[in-house]
């Protein structure tokens, strides 16, 4: 009681002055084999950050610099595009000559891959031909009917570019979003053009800058010389020229300035005749 009312020290009883075994020395040699093994990195708990050899924490690459798989494009058009290629399972829309279409067909193609042109009954197969294009991997469907859009759907199963033609007409968004989806789930690339798709991944746009080869009202186009325009959802658009023309028996696509530097309007050139490039 005297010692209770003084605010001391409770009385010792066996029950709190018990203490804990002390560990055997075969347990202390496994813990301590324990903590060097976690050290070296063995021991890493279930979510911990990654550690190197040396015990540090690794780098971690941000999602902004994992690489998306592409499709292939002519090397010179490369630079533009913010992958360096057409996105697998993206949608994207495109505007302008026939010239870069042939460009897209023959980067496939060439490579191995398969592709289909729908609704695009003015295609140039010679032009795709002579850059390279396997004319055996193209299925063509020039007259896709009333519904181009349900014929596209079908081929996105089987091919790694679908180029559709939309004939002028635009898509509803809840359409779109449905082969958006479709595109995505079978990593397949949509290429749409002549018409309005709501919020593509990318918009590419081609204007004719000029051409060498015709004179005053004679000869034959040797090149042509494209501006090219490329956006995305967000970020500033790229630009650049490029050219198509004869180059070691093919047609081949080169880069030229970039349109920072160019002239705002190109004045078509003219040099002695050569080799034509198909339209």
């Amino acid at each position: 009681m005297e010692n209770l009312d003084r605010g001391g020290p409770e009385p010792a009883t066996p029950h709190n002055t018990a203490r804990l075994p002390k560990a055997s020395g075969a347990r202390l040699r496994e813990l301590a084999e324990l903590r060097r093994a976690r050290a070296a990195g063995g021991g890493c708990a279930r979510g911990a950050a990654p550690r190197n050899t040396a015990g540090t924490l690794a780098p971690v690459t941000p999602a902004s610099a994992v690489r998306r798989e592409v499709l292939p494009v002519p090397p010179a058009l490369a630079p533009l595009l913010p992958d360096r290629g057409l996105v697998k399972g993206s949608v994207v829309n495109y505007t302008g000559t026939g010239s870069l279409l042939a460009g897209l067909l023959a980067a496939v193609t060439g490579a191995g891959g398969h592709a289909a042109a729908i609704g695009l009954p003015r295609l140039g197969l010679l032009a795709a031909a002579e850059m390279g294009a396997r004319l055996d991997r193209i299925a063509v469907i020039a007259d896709a009917g009333h519904d181009p859009v349900e014929v596209a759907a079908v081929l996105l199963d089987g091919m790694e570019l679908v180029v559709l033609g939309l004939g002028d007409t635009a898509i509803t968004p809840a359409r779109a979003r449905v082969l958006t989806a479709k595109a995505r789930g079978k990593e397949s690339t949509l290429l749409v053009t002549n018409g309005s798709w709501p919020a593509p991944d990318l918009s590419l746009e081609s204007r004719v800058a000029g051409y060498t080869g015709l004179g005053t009202g004679s000869g034959r186009i040797r090149s042509i010389s494209l501006d090219i325009e490329v956006r995305t959802r967000a970020g500033t658009p790229t630009r650049g020229r490029l050219a198509a023309r004869p180059l070691g028996g093919r047609v081949e696509w080169i880069a030229l300035d970039n349109l920072a530097a160019a002239p705002e309007s190109a004045q078509p050139e003219t040099e002695g005749q050569g080799s034509p490039v198909a339209s």
